[in-house]
């Protein structure tokens, strides 16, 4: 290998290599004289200390650096050879992605959870910030019997965004089947059992993150005690989150709104500060009336979501929720969310329009489910709140359930993200150079 073949860009190892050997050459002129004299003529005697010193700092640097590539190295699987080589291709991805726009979502459930699995392939600066208005399943037997927080969609959240092996997913995704343990997943049992050995929740959540090597950070919104109400359009209130739908059925009424008790919580300043530093904000997908819109009831969640600047997103349902969106298109959706928050902030909704095929749809209809679809009067509604409409193919099907397209949705609202901030400031453009060919072929499809 020729000089000129050395020096080409690669892995960024070459340059540590580089910087080690200037700190040991001034760590040698630091402690021998000899060395100084012959290296270092003309300096002062009394530089030797401050020279040594700077030649450690530098030998430590690239050290701590150097590794870091090296273990990023270590970290790639076999088989990936776009980009120069598979080493190349695993450490250019993820030093692109720790430069990724700043990401909130805000939500709960499955929606949300697969999403992220989307976004993580764009950016390592996420921060999801969940519901803990969660009271049925496994988790209300656990906020019931331990007094912890419900850790289910908090636990699907850090799955999504974890750096895991296959096997360690479905592990922590097991249910038991039999005994007193029937039901619960072994991830809420991992979190229960962190709870009860950290200071509190927040705590512990915080070393679930690091223990899983989540991309980003998963936040409860709160970890004060609420619970969620529903006053239906018939007067009556109902209490918890997993009774509502059921209530909602029974007494054939709709939900007028929701709120939680108590109804001043404090979020966690992380959460606040990373919507503050936002340069995107998704709301949903996920149920609307138990995981999006409780988030939006804690007061200084609400009034930050107001004062942001960053571009703020509506990912629309592919169906709606019996018992909870019977009959919502997307503007009422969005109409839902604005009584809430008492102000419209929606600048982008993001609306399924693939044709479901009917076998798959069938099933959903005889739950009580049906398609949400824009028409034209939603669409004039929107645009007259300053919502702009980004339509596309954003299911995916597996095992006959309806799920949105993660990687595809992601796609999407980066490419919007990059124009966004590149039309307002031009030094706030990110490079996506490794999926671009991912996103010409769905301009292709959607063209044709």
């Amino acid at each position: 290998m020729n000089l000129k073949d050395w020096l080409k860009p690669g892995l960024k190892i070459k340059r540590w290599v580089f910087l080690g050997l200037i700190g040991m050459i001034l760590v040698g002129i630091g402690v021998h004289p000899m060395m100084g004299k012959i290296l270092g003529e003309g300096i002062d005697v009394y530089y030797y200390p401050i020279l040594f010193i700077i030649g450690m700092m530098l030998i430590g640097i690239a050290g701590q650096k150097g590794l870091l590539s090296i273990l990023i190295l270590m970290d790639t699987p076999k088989g990936e050879t776009r980009y120069r080589n598979r080493f190349d291709e695993k450490l250019y991805k993820k030093r692109v992605l720790n430069k990724g726009p700043k990401v909130v979502t805000i939500g709960g459930g499955t929606g949300l959870s697969v999403l992220l699995r989307g976004l993580k392939n764009f950016t390592s600066n996420i921060t999801a910030i969940v519901t803990v208005a969660d009271d049925g399943g496994g988790s209300g037997i656990l906020r019931e019997d331990l007094g912890m927080l419900p850790p289910g969609d908090i636990r699907n959240c850090i799955l999504a965004l974890a750096d895991t092996e296959p096997l360690m997913e479905q592990l922590l995704q097991y249910r038991f089947e039999e005994g007193s343990l029937k039901g619960q997943s072994f991830g809420n049992l991992l979190i229960a059992a962190m709870d009860g050995i950290s200071n509190n929740f927040e705590e512990a959540i915080q070393k679930i993150n690091r223990v899983l090597a989540v991309t980003g950070q998963v936040l409860p919104v709160t970890t004060e005690d609420v619970t969620l109400y529903a006053k239906l359009k018939n007067g009556k209130v109902v209490k918890g989150e997993s009774q509502i739908p059921m209530k909602v059925k029974e007494f054939d009424s709709e939900i007028d709104q929701v709120f939680i008790k108590p109804d001043r919580v404090k979020p966690l300043p992380e959460a606040i500060e990373a919507i503050h530093e936002a340069d995107i904000i998704i709301l949903g997908p996920g149920s609307l009336y138990t995981s999006v819109i409780p988030n939006l009831l804690v007061p200084a969640i609400a009034e930050a979501l107001k004062k942001s600047s960053a571009v703020k997103i509506y990912v629309s349902n592919v169906m709606t929720q019996p018992g909870e969106t019977d009959g919502y298109g997307v503007w009422k959706h969005i109409e839902a969310m604005i009584h809430h928050l008492k102000y419209q902030v929606i600048d982008y909704v993001f609306v399924n329009n693939e044709e479901i095929p009917k076998a798959v749809l069938e099933r959903y209809v005889k739950d009580g489910a049906e398609p949400i679809k824009l028409t034209q009067k939603e669409r004039s509604l929107l645009l007259r709140n300053g919502i702009q409409v980004i339509e596309g193919s954003f299911i995916d099907i597996k095992k006959q359930y309806i799920r949105h397209d993660a990687y595809q949705l992601s796609a999407l609202i980066m490419k919007l993200i990059t124009e966004e901030k590149y039309a307002m400031d031009k030094k706030r453009i990110w490079d996506y150079s490794f999926v671009s060919d991912k996103i010409k072929n769905m301009e292709k499809i959607d063209s044709q």
